[in-house]
């Protein structure tokens, strides 16, 4: 029965992206059902969004709130207040003589040639720099004690200045961060309201500039992400959901309410993070090893690419890259997350012609609020939505399953004011000037992206999904010189989906120089000891005292001299004095891997180590009788949404509606398919256009799609199916 329990408590579990233009919703069912909802986010309050989409899937879904066992939340909130710098005003607190470090970054250029390239400005500007007296060297041993009263001589200025949040960022904390844990108790003792974020707590690692980086990042957004989730936590207790509330984090895991408060920076890629877990188990699940997962929704696009079934991850990656996607020309940011690039590429993304007569596509959208002028709320801008609307991708009438009647007319009057008539253009060809731009912009970020990575893009299989991507995936594809495009079941709320994949999970990250020859096992299952009881922690928390934990371990080690480190696998153990040998073989084995080559008569070291504890996920719910869509063999959840029928028949289009193919630069007369009514196998050939509740995917002359056994569409060109 839907609803039951299973030893008295609830399975039910919900999963939120709050996006910035929608807020989407899947319910998961005891029997591995998921119903989904998606509805314009409320910028000004994210939370009724949340509320109102959760509310609609629970009556949809007929079920009582207090069955529901488990809210997963993901949002780009704090990803959006580091593009559009609408965050925290925020002072810095620096060791005397470093005021100054933030901003010289690494002193080096992203664009050699480029003599006008502007780096982006840090976020705490130069006056609100502040400096104390204290010195620590590289091993934590304090060479300057802390002078409490340069700190306390600073309390006026946080009135003067109106400031919001603090960082400090200390010379050498991560050694020792005595001194910062003091500054914060006074700057706590005096101003107990203010948030105050410690670079030796958000962020215990070497390097001085990207600790303080981040530092500043999380208490930029801590203001207005702590605010938020207080209010969500409200808000669903007042619906009636009473359990636990978990946030995704950038590194595709979970964790508490607590600790995301504590340190939102670790939600900054929350969102999109989940689509890549799901790209990750679609790839598995069509065995397809090497991927690339394409999450285009109303705001912006990302990408990532998938390995060997999984996605890559990083320590360290950049917020709002402002030139080319170039690396160096954004916020770096160091915490664990799933390597990806996001540019403002959506289908709210503005579209305008500057005064040398280009026409500019983002990264500026029309969000919710006002929102495409299509919508008819107000907006008057065109963006790629509009575009779409023209070209005959989708349906007026049937937009968000018709929740959200759109108005044509101004979707054309829009372009054809704004772009047409500066370029010359008729509103058809306005329209795919607008979409061509947009999906070139996302090619290029795709292009960069995988050349920074050393891996060909053209041979993997893209999985496309969020509620505006199947209507460019075959385009971009064709850019790319990709032969086959996954369209997952319930693409519109992909995202959604992929966090009810993910499993509780927290890492934690400890900067201690250890050299190979003077390898001190003690110390290390001492610095591994204390890792790990803070990451069992917090998993324990959001997954119980009683959850089956497994953890991983590894060592950041490079060549002494060298400027940079590769991660080398520990055994989960006490360490002993033998594995000396195992940690140099291990090293020289990846470095060989990455290089071709060792250095045999070079000395090793260990900068960092890292310890991450995961809560296994419990078997598979139980299929519904007679569902048409097989489990997923690894991540425990069914999806059922919009399932095949078993049957195969020929599938008969229910509606012909007018697409504009830009290789006939005219409108052909295209077929559209209910996605829900098309069987196992059945195939259709373009034009057509396959329309489902809250997206569309569009099939070009050109291109066949079929669909396969677990009822996931795929789009491959004509020449080459089979």
């Amino acid at each position: 029965m839907v609803g039951s329990m299973t030893d008295g408590r609830p399975h039910r579990r919900i999963a939120v992206d709050v996006g910035g233009t929608f807020t989407d919703v899947a319910l998961e069912l005891d029997d591995g059902r998921i119903v989904t909802a998606k509805v314009l986010t409320t910028p000004s309050a994210p939370e009724e969004a949340v509320v109102a989409a959760v509310g609609q899937a629970i009556r949809e879904a007929g079920v009582e709130p207090a069955t529901v066992g488990l809210v997963i939340h993901g949002t780009t909130l704090a990803t959006n207040a580091l593009i559009e710098r609408t965050g925290a005003r925020t002072a810095l607190i620096v060791t005397e003589g470093f005021r100054d470090s933030v901003e010289m970054a690494l002193e080096n250029r992203f664009e050699q040639y480029d003599i006008s390239i502007d780096r982006p400005a840090p976020l705490v500007p130069r006056y609100l720099r502040w400096p104390v007296t204290e010195r620590m060297n590289y091993a934590g041993r304090v060479l300057v004690p802390l002078d409490e009263d340069t700190v306390r001589a600073l309390l006026p200025r946080f009135e003067q200045h109106a400031i919001e949040a603090v960082a400090v960022g200390l010379l050498h904390a991560y050694a020792n961060p005595a001194h910062e844990h003091r500054v914060g108790e006074i700057l706590q003792d005096a101003l107990p309201e203010l948030p105050v974020t410690l670079s030796s707590e958000v962020c215990p690692e070497i390097r001085e500039y990207e600790r303080q980086s981040t530092a500043c990042a999380n208490a930029y957004v801590q203001p207005r992400m702590s605010g938020y989730l207080a209010r969500l936590a409200t808000a669903l207790r007042d619906l009636g959901v009473g359990c636990p509330l978990l946030l995704m984090t950038s590194g595709g895991g979970l964790t508490t309410l607590e600790v995301a408060t504590r340190f939102p920076i670790r939600l900054v890629e929350s969102g999109p993070a989940g689509g890549a877990i799901l790209a990750a188990e679609i790839a598995r699940e069509c065995d397809c090893e090497n991927a690339l997962s394409f999450d285009m929704g109303g705001t912006t696009a990302k990408l990532a690419l998938i390995d060997a079934f999984q996605p890559q991850t990083t320590r360290t990656f950049e917020v709002a890259r402002a030139y080319r996607n170039l690396k160096g020309s954004g916020l770096p940011v160091r915490v664990p997350a799933i390597e990806m690039v996001e540019i403002g590429a959506g289908g709210g993304s503005i579209a305008d012609v500057d005064a040398m007569g280009r026409l500019n596509v983002g990264p500026a959208s029309a969000g919710a609020d006002p929102g495409p002028a299509c919508y008819d709320r107000g907006g008057t801008r065109p963006t790629v939505t509009d575009a779409d609307v023209v070209l005959g991708r989708i349906d007026p009438a049937d937009f968000a399953g018709g929740s959200l009647p759109l108005a044509p007319d101004r979707a054309a009057g829009s372009i054809r004011n704004a772009v047409g008539r500066p370029l010359e253009l008729a509103d058809p060809e306005a329209a795919l000037a607008i979409s061509e731009v947009v999906d070139e912009n996302m090619a290029n970020a795709a292009r960069v992206h995988a050349i920074e990575w050393g891996k060909d893009i053209s041979a993997r299989t893209m999985i496309a999904f969020g509620g505006a991507a199947p209507l460019h995936a075959a385009r971009l594809a064709e850019k790319l010189d990709v032969s086959r495009v996954i369209v997952p079941t319930g693409a519109g709320v992909g995202s959604a989906i992929g966090m009810l994949r993910a499993a509780v999970s927290y890492e934690v990250v400890r900067s201690r120089y250890m050299r190979l020859a003077e390898f001190d096992p003690g110390s290390a299952n001492a610095l591994l000891g204390e890792m790990r009881a803070e990451a069992r922690g917090v998993v324990q928390a959001g997954a119980g005292d009683d959850a089956e934990l497994e953890e991983t371990r590894h060592a950041h080690m490079r060549y002494v001299g060298q400027g940079h480190e590769i991660v080398v696998p520990l055994p989960v153990r006490a360490l002993e004095t033998p594995d000396r040998e195992v940690l140099a073989a291990s090293f020289d084995a990846e470095y060989a891997r990455l290089f071709s080559r060792t250095l045999p008569d070079q000395e090793r070291e260990v900068l960092s180590w890292t310890l991450t504890v995961t809560a296994r996920r419990g078997p598979a719910a139980p299929s519904a009788q007679g569902s048409a869509a097989a489990p997923s063999s690894t991540s425990g959840v069914t999806v059922l949404l919009d399932a095949p029928p078993a049957e195969s028949s020929r599938p008969e289009p229910v509606d012909r509606r007018r697409l504009f193919d830009a290789m006939r630069a005219d409108y052909v007369t295209a077929s559209a398919y209910r996605r829900r009514e098309l069987a196992r196998d059945a195939a259709v050939t373009g034009p057509a256009v396959i329309v489902e509740e809250q997206t569309a995917t569009v099939v070009p002359d050109g291109f066949q799609v079929v669909v396969n056994p677990l009822g996931y569409l795929v789009l491959e060109r004509a020449g080459e199916v089979g």
